[in-house]
């Protein structure tokens, strides 16, 4: 009836440790990707679609580490991680629904890049609001009935072997470890789904920014090929880490990915690169740090206001 999650439990020592660098991290992604989701809605100068995009991104990225962190906290806190089917089924399904939507999601910032690097002059009329939504829409529920559909097919294996899960999460990868019986069926379309979902959308990635490339080197002007890197590199730079964690997890076969390698690269994809991302989009962009500033001062003089 129960799973027991054994998250960190190889380090006993290191329990409180883990617990305040985890809480500290939580507490940043939701503060960090808040402030962006805040500029993006409230400052004229960022109501673009570009930003509209980053916002959606920086709102599913607090989705995203919230289906995972807070579970995290309290087995830590508690030392115990016990956790029912139905709560693993449920956190299994977010975990991977958010991820999918992600890796749609930057497909869709790829598109937009290219649309304004390459047809500059169309760009308005292409990417109306209306498209937007679609984009942002279409990320958003693509994945949910292959989701529930994938979650309902693992949880429908049996687990005989043991209850006990060497992750932080319920995860795909060591629940097929657990289960008994034949699992090539669960395998294969878990190769389909992250094919689906990782491979097609990092493919048009690759496509955009070739053709973004070509433009680019077309352009005559240092200073207009240095302004198109820098509206592209944020978005390249987060592609390549979060694509490559996720490639590594879920495309390599299971009997090839020790517990221990599992556990960094989730860390790496579902903590650590949210918690950069921010970062990332925000030094590497002046509008932001521009906003930032007039929020800032917006900030300062209510505050002296009060007083």
């Amino acid at each position: 009836m129960e799973f027991i999650l054994l998250g960190f439990s190889n380090v006993p020592h290191l329990q409180w440790v883990l617990f305040m660098v985890f809480l500290f991290m939580y507490m940043t992604i939701l503060l960090c990707n808040s402030i962006i989701i805040v500029l993006a809605k409230t400052d004229p100068a960022l109501q673009t679609p570009m930003y509209f995009f980053l916002s959606n991104f920086s709102f599913l990225e607090i989705c995203y580490v919230t289906a995972t962190i807070p579970r995290m906290l309290m087995d830590l806190y508690t030392l115990k991680g016990n956790i029912s089917v139905f709560a693993c089924a449920t956190q299994m399904y977010f975990v991977l629904t958010l991820g999918g939507t992600e890796c749609l999601l930057l497909a869709a910032m790829a598109y937009d890049r290219y649309v304004a690097i390459c047809h500059p002059l169309q760009y308005s009329l292409l990417m109306k609001n209306k498209v937007c939504l679609q984009l942002v829409a279409a990320s958003w529920i693509s994945g949910i009935p292959v989701e529930i559909g994938q979650t309902y097919q693992i949880f429908s294996l049996h687990f005989c072997a043991s209850n006990r899960i060497d992750h932080f999460f319920c995860d795909i990868p060591p629940l097929l470890k657990l289960a008994c019986g034949d699992t090539f069926m669960n395998t294969v379309a878990v190769y389909v789904v992250a094919v689906l979902f990782v491979m097609v959308p990092f493919l048009l990635i690759i496509v955009s920014y070739i053709k973004i490339i070509c433009n680019i080197m077309k352009l005559s002007s240092a200073k207009g090929m240095a302004k198109a890197f820098s509206t592209c590199s944020s978005h390249l730079i987060v592609v390549i880490l979060f694509y490559g964690t996720a490639s590594i997890t879920y495309l390599q076969p299971k009997q090839s990915q020790s517990e221990g390698m599992g556990k960094m690269l989730s860390l790496f994809y579902t903590i650590l690169i949210p918690a950069l991302n921010p970062i990332i989009y925000s030094l590497r962009n002046k509008d932001i740090m521009m906003a930032l500033r007039k929020l800032h001062s917006k900030l300062l003089i209510w505050w002296e206001n009060l007083k």
